[in-house]
């Protein structure tokens, strides 16, 4: 089984802190005749072969909760008008959110996707050309401008360094340094580092990309990157629940789900030689985690400060796969890919701000996303006609022994059932 792919906001960058473990949460006590951990509320007119998926993956998220995961939700559109919504969580978690799979969650670099399409709508309004090298937009706040071109940018083959790789920036990461950091300033911290390759080289996994495509936007448009994504993407298609976050405040009337990451104690053991003295997530004790949700996500911006929902993120994507977004040319460009890693033959590949994933049930397509407190996956059939996902409410924690391989297995059934077709075999 392929490990679940965190291609975040944080994204390998963090990697330095990868070993990361928690103490086993207690499993959620239940009080009613619903499959454990599933949303009651959805179980209404659901048929008995859907009913009894409904509970494997309930299993599944138990297991993981088991494992170690604070708690996550699960979401499924099979085409056929009906939703298999999921929900589990650790009992330490429940003094401060129940979770469900109706909340908002951060959702990381699922960011990018939109990004994309507002990159690509541009394009398809000739007001913006894949072949334009970013300096004409961006004069002298890239090196090497002159010769990475927006599609560069779009499918991480730009060479640039990723910001995240500083320790200044992974001050911001952790809730430590709770200042604002404008995306401008991201930029000159990337820029203080050479070039991973020449621009078109290669591909690496880079959010100074997206910082500078959301920059673009503003240049190109006369408009905030908020207000474009108002505008094109979550009015036009009634996605009341989400947003680009600015800061770590919720909005009036918000359900952000409560999110997780080890304490200081627990961490400090655990991090490789190399690792930052001292490297500790900010927020409220619970335990030997500490809450995390209220982290300014400002560091993220258009490389993944996305709030969403798992319903608006299935109708976003949807959407995208439908064509009801972009035109059938900018949709081809936007799903051609390369690869992420040569000579792998289970490697996504990446296209301009989407993935393809190959499941064990088939190709998917979507992106993955992460920031502390929060990992998901969102993914649709290539028709849009299905869609999934799934949120845990941790990131680090996954690193932990038979976490991530536990929720690796709800990814991939989950994807599974989307797709009409039966669990892996080593996930029943």
């Amino acid at each position: 089984m392929a490990s679940r792919r965190v291609c975040s906001a944080v994204s390998a960058a963090l990697t330095a802190l990868a070993a990361l473990a928690c103490v086993t949460p207690d499993a959620v006590a239940l009080n009613d005749s619903a499959p454990r951990g599933v949303d009651s509320s959805r179980l209404a007119g659901r048929s008995a072969g859907e009913d009894v998926v409904a509970r494997r993956l309930a299993a599944l998220m138990q297991q993981d909760v088991d494992a170690g995961a604070p708690g996550l939700a699960v979401r499924v559109e099979r085409g056929d008008g009906r939703t298999i919504s999921l929900a589990r969580q650790a009992a330490w978690t429940r003094r401060d959110h129940r979770l469900s799979a109706h909340d908002q969650f951060r959702m990381g670099s699922n960011t990018k996707t939109m990004i994309g399409v507002l990159v690509l709508q541009l394009v398809a309004e000739h007001r913006l050309s894949l072949a334009d090298p970013v300096e004409r937009w961006l004069p002298g706040l890239v090196p090497g401008g002159r010769n990475i071109t927006l599609r560069m940018l779009l499918n991480h083959t730009s060479g640039l360094f990723d910001y995240i790789f500083d320790p200044g920036v992974l001050a911001h990461v952790t809730g430590a340094d709770t200042s604002d950091v404008t995306p401008a300033e991201l930029l000159a911290v990337a820029a203080q580092y050479p070039p991973l390759f020449p621009p078109g080289a290669e591909y690496a996994y880079s959010n100074t990309n997206y910082v500078a495509l959301g920059l673009v936007l503003e240049k190109a448009t006369g408009e905030s990157v908020a207000t474009l994504l108002r505008r094109r993407i979550t009015r036009p298609l009634g996605l009341r629940d989400t947003y680009l976050a600015t800061n770590g405040v919720s909005r009036d009337g918000d359900r952000l789900a409560a999110a997780y990451e080890p304490d200081a104690a627990h961490l400090a053991p655990l991090l490789p030689p190399g690792a930052p003295a001292g490297t500790a997530f900010a927020g409220p004790a619970r335990g030997d985690h500490v809450l995390v949700t209220s982290v300014n996500p400002a560091w993220a911006w258009t490389a993944g400060a996305i709030v969403s929902t798992p319903a608006d993120e299935q109708r976003f994507l949807r959407a995208l796969a439908s064509g009801r977004l972009l035109p059938p040319a900018q949709l081809a460009e936007m799903r051609t890919t390369v690869v992420e890693v040569p000579g792998d033959p289970d490697s996504a590949r990446y296209g301009l701000g989407i993935e393809e994933y190959v499941s064990p049930c088939g190709p998917v397509w979507g992106h993955t996303g992460g920031v502390p407190g929060y990992s998901s996956v969102n993914y649709t059939d290539a028709t849009g006609r299905r869609s999934v996902s799934v949120v845990t409410t941790t990131l680090f924690g996954l690193r932990a022994e038979g976490v991530g391989a536990a929720d690796q297995k709800v990814v991939d059934a989950a994807v599974c059932t989307m797709l009409g077709k039966s669990l892996p075999a080593d996930a029943s």
